[in-house]
């Protein structure tokens, strides 16, 4: 790490991660070619076709570069390359034979699962790795005035939690919940993926949609993730990584996605061929962004 004041002293560029066009442009042009030449294929021994490397991008990887992926396209050619020293004609790889040479694929969209019941909501997440899809999920049982956070939370996402639910407990009857609720119900927000720590303010309008959606019994649409800082007042406030998460909601199927009104001037910015065929609702309120989610 770099001390905050030699920092401060530095200017900062930071890079957008690869769209799924990027990398698949970068494996065709240079990583193929490249482990091809390391394991001394030839370009009939050894190909592989966009449709194969598109599966490695999506069901093998999940990064904002392109290492893993020259190491998965590695691991391909290890495994062409021993066919031919046993006198084998390797066949081109393609998607029909691609998980029999790299195993069952690695991560799957869950969205459509994920979200079918009240209470669970997809937003949308910034890491190391780029964007990334963040499921919350609330539930309630008997109990008295609590609020459980589980997920390796940070301070600033418990905040967030703790705002959201001030807020829905604020506007309770306008959404035909029972004022009192929370002096008999204890609440339970968890954010899966236990293992990696999260933090930040832009799953507000998530939460505050998740015990939304769970207290009045209905289900978010499941085509639908969301972002945004809330406040107190119910305002939603913009947040960053905006291209980095419009490509997440793409690769995990989504077609609608609700953003803080003041980021629309970074979506215009998103390339067209990563925008086509998807809807953004843009959200000045908490009330916006409920009524464009829920069923």
């Amino acid at each position: 790490t770099i001390p905050a004041p030699l920092l401060d002293r530095m200017e900062v560029i930071r890079l957008a991660g690869y769209t799924k066009k990027d990398k698949l442009h970068i494996a065709r042009r240079y990583l193929v070619p490249r482990q091809r030449e390391e394991h001394g294929l030839s370009t009939e021994q050894f190909s592989i076709s966009d449709k194969a490397l598109e599966a490695i991008i999506d069901g093998y990887t999940r990064e904002a570069g392109v290492r893993n992926l020259e190491r998965q396209i590695g691991a391909v050619a290890r495994k062409i390359a021993r066919k031919v020293s046993e006198g084998e004609t390797p066949s081109n790889v393609s998607l029909r034979n691609l998980e029999s040479i790299l195993g069952p694929r690695l991560f799957y969209s869950e969205v459509a699962e994920r979200t079918g019941q009240p209470g669970v909501v997809c937003g949308l997440a910034w890491t190391q790795a780029g964007g990334d899809i963040l499921f919350i999920e609330a539930s309630k049982m008997p109990g008295a005035s609590r609020l459980t956070l589980t997920g390796q939370l940070g301070d600033v996402m418990k905040e967030s939690a703790m705002a959201a639910l001030s807020w829905v407990r604020a506007h309770a009857e306008q959404f035909g919940i029972e004022p009192d609720f929370y002096e008999k119900t204890e609440i339970h927000l968890h954010v899966p993926a236990g293992a990696v720590p999260k933090d930040g303010p832009s799953a507000g309008v998530s939460m505050a949609t998740a015990i939304a959606s769970l207290l009045t019994n209905r289900k978010v649409k499941p085509n639908v993730a969301m972002t945004g800082e809330i406040t107190l007042r119910g305002k939603v406030l913009p947040i960053g990584g905006v291209k980095e998460k419009v490509v997440a909601a793409k690769s995990a199927g989504i077609d609608t996605v609700i953003l803080p009104r003041r980021n629309q001037p970074q979506v215009e910015e998103v390339p067209k061929d990563l925008t086509e065929g998807m809807t953004f609702i843009f959200a000045d309120t908490i009330e916006d962004v409920l009524n464009a989610a829920l069923e």
